[in-house]
């Protein structure tokens, strides 16, 4: 009888069933999006006319502005399952709060910072209801998306208040320096530092993923779901009031239906950035690439001369093309023939230890 003790049966880990660091970094959605925004860029200087013209670059980043910033707390809001549609009425209704103050009187940062706290009532507003009362997102900002625009026609009708001191509508429109980079880039990459630290680099950040993938699991582990629902839609609805500040002074107009249909245009940059429709899944750079992307593609077809409807049409295929994409390979994936995989280490037994040393 062998008195040699069996082996130990070998230990599974994490890197063992996981691609490799640089796989998990470069073979991903959101490194993909940021190859076809750069080869959307080369390919428009190169054929589009004037796409490489001074001002091309200062006109496209003020365009993607408020989306880039609504896109940043978005983000965390679907990685959580949940969704805003109310963004857009909140930018509108910022807008009329702003107009209606100053022409009252007001200064304009006093006016922008009541407009602020007035984006913070609309979030919590819409917290509340989806946290605390347990109401589904989709049915509460389809709810406020109408009351927010409804409050802000209301307030306006159909005029517009366009007498804004001329130094803040330079402020709005104005560039860094000899650069062409708007001003409003500055406060936008304080906010995009600030969400990316509170995604990816905290706790907090981790309770948005486990919410993602299982809600009441993330409850027992120790996240303050309500909580942090609450939180996000109340960044959400405050980082859409500067965006509507933003939008207002720049145009110099305050409008109750300033940026209809803005909501369409987030949503579709972070789903097209990577984040899953589903929760759970998502990162910012591939988001802010996504907004990029088709802030590149609307310009350089609007320097084509091609129609605003032929833009959404491209957009929108360009769309359904990356949710459908990713459960196309994933299907195909799947019919691929797979190696047969070892069995499990396990203790050896005397006769496999003789056989092992002959």
């Amino acid at each position: 009888m062998s008195t040699q003790a069996p082996a130990p049966a070998a230990t599974r880990t994490y890197a063992a069933h996981s691609a490799p660091l640089w796989k998990r970094w470069l073979l991903t959605r959101e490194t993909a999006v940021i190859v076809l925004t750069a080869a959307v860029v080369l390919y428009s200087i190169a054929n589009v006319p004037n796409f490489d013209g001074p001002l091309t670059l200062k006109f496209l980043l003020q365009d993607i502005a408020p989306i880039l910033l609504i896109a940043l707390p978005m983000t965390l809001v679907i990685i959580t399952g949940e969704i805003d549609l109310s963004v857009a009425s909140i930018m509108g209704l910022s807008s009329v709060l702003l107009g209606v103050l100053h022409e009252s009187g007001m200064s304009v940062p006093a006016a922008a910072l009541l407009a602020l706290l007035a984006g913070l009532a609309c979030g919590a507003l819409n917290g509340f209801l989806i946290a605390y009362v347990g109401l589904p997102s989709l049915a509460v900002t389809i709810g406020t998306l109408a009351l927010f625009r409804g409050i802000a026609v209301g307030l306006l009708g159909t005029t517009a208040i366009t007498d804004f001191t001329e130094k803040w509508s330079d402020l709005a429109t104005g560039t860094i320096g000899e650069t062409r980079i708007p001003l409003v880039m500055i406060p936008f990459a304080v906010l995009a530092v600030g969400f990316v630290v509170l995604l990816h680099f905290s706790t907090f950040g981790r309770g948005v993923y486990e919410i993602g993938l299982n809600d009441e699991a993330a409850h027992f582990t120790g996240v303050d779901v309500r909580r942090t629902k609450l939180i996000l839609f109340v960044l959400s609805g405050v980082v859409s009031a500067l965006a509507g500040i933003y939008f207002t002074l720049r145009y110099g107009s305050a409008r109750g239906d300033n940026a209809t249909g803005y909501e369409l245009q987030v949503i579709a940059a972070v789903l097209l950035g990577g984040v899953s429709i589903f929760g759970g899944r998502g990162r910012l750079h591939g988001v802010l690439a996504g907004v990029v992307l088709i802030g590149v593609i609307s310009s350089a077809l609007r320097l084509e001369s091609v129609t605003v409807n032929v833009t959404n049409v491209i957009v929108g295929l360009l769309l359904v093309a990356s949710v459908i994409l990713p459960s196309v390979l994933g299907w195909a994936g799947s019919r691929l023939p797979r190696k047969a995989s070892a069995a499990p280490a396990g203790p050896r037994s005397d006769k496999d230890t003789a056989t092992a040393g002959v």
